[in-house]
């Protein structure tokens, strides 16, 4: 065996260990802020003002949790952002799935001036349309309503929505759909039986994604929303600071965990069933 054979598998071991360490590092980075957070929420007041802070409590309380929820309205704040999320979510999916297998089968001017705008609506920063929907939503009379956040993160999500469902449905192939066609399925049954449980991961992935950007909105929600007991959980968040900028450090934490807990207990439960369904939709392919 040559000196140049058998440095290649050195070389390849040494990649894959570069790999696994860049991977490493970025879960590290990504789980600082949440293990951080837990930390902080179970921290007393003493252990919190401390100048020299550890990772694991000395003395766990929860107290910080009972006064988050004596000082704030969480759970209505949570019901309302619930109520929000999920209902846009559903509605942005429901619109975007015709729409992304119109795109996607359909190359005209047309579906390529529609792709274009979905991309370079993604640029627009809020600033320049809040003025704007505002004042719709205050001639339709739905300003500080649920249902008016809800059409507004409809219209918000639908760009992302359909951007990503149009490359779902370009990964199903056509010969599948052909096929159907030729054992003499028409285009609804086909549509049915053949496309829809091929994209049911797709749709999953987007209904989940449009349910976290929708329910970790902040600023159409501050903006919008000015009764108390229609506000979300960012928005009340924010009541944990005081006027001069201090945070009650203890009831934020602890706050600010349970508003993360539905986001990471949905993707838990979705994402072993959107792999799932994918390594089906390839067995199928």
């Amino acid at each position: 065996m040559s000196p140049m054979s058998r440095g290649r598998p050195r070389r390849r071991a040494a990649t894959r260990a570069g790999q696994y360490l860049a991977l490493l590092c970025y879960l590290v980075f990504l789980a600082f802020p949440l293990a951080w957070l837990l930390s902080t929420a179970f921290k007393p007041a003493r252990e919190l003002a401390s100048l020299h802070p550890s990772w694991i409590p000395d003395h766990p309380t929860l107290d910080n949790f009972r006064q988050a929820f004596d000082e704030q309205p969480l759970l209505r704040a949570a019901l309302n952002s619930l109520t929000a999320a999920a209902s846009a979510a559903l509605v942005a999916t429901a619109v975007a799935t015709p729409m992304a297998y119109v795109l996607a089968r359909r190359r005209t001017r047309l579906t390529r001036a529609v792709t274009g705008w979905v991309v370079v609506s993604q640029a627009f920063p809020i600033v320049l349309v809040i003025i704007p929907l505002f004042l719709i939503l205050k001639n339709l009379r739905l300003v500080d309503t649920v249902p008016g956040l809800v059409m507004v993160y409809v219209v918000w999500a639908l760009p992302f929505a359909l951007w990503m469902l149009t490359g779902y449905v370009r990964a199903v192939p056509r010969e599948l759909e052909e096929a159907a066609a030729v054992d003499g399925a028409g285009r609804l049954r086909t549509l049915v039986s053949v496309t829809a449980p091929l994209l049911a991961p797709g749709i999953v992935a987007t209904v989940l994604f449009a349910f976290i950007t929708s329910w970790n909105e902040f600023f159409f929600a501050l903006v919008l929303l000015k009764s108390p007991e229609r506000q979300t959980m960012p928005v009340v968040l924010t009541h944990f600071i005081g006027a001069e900028g201090v945070a009650d450090l203890g009831p934020l934490a602890a706050a600010a965990l349970l508003a993360t807990l539905p986001s990471l207990v949905l993707f838990a439960f979705v994402q072993r069933r959107i792999t799932g369904g994918m390594l089906a939709g390839a067995v199928k392919n």
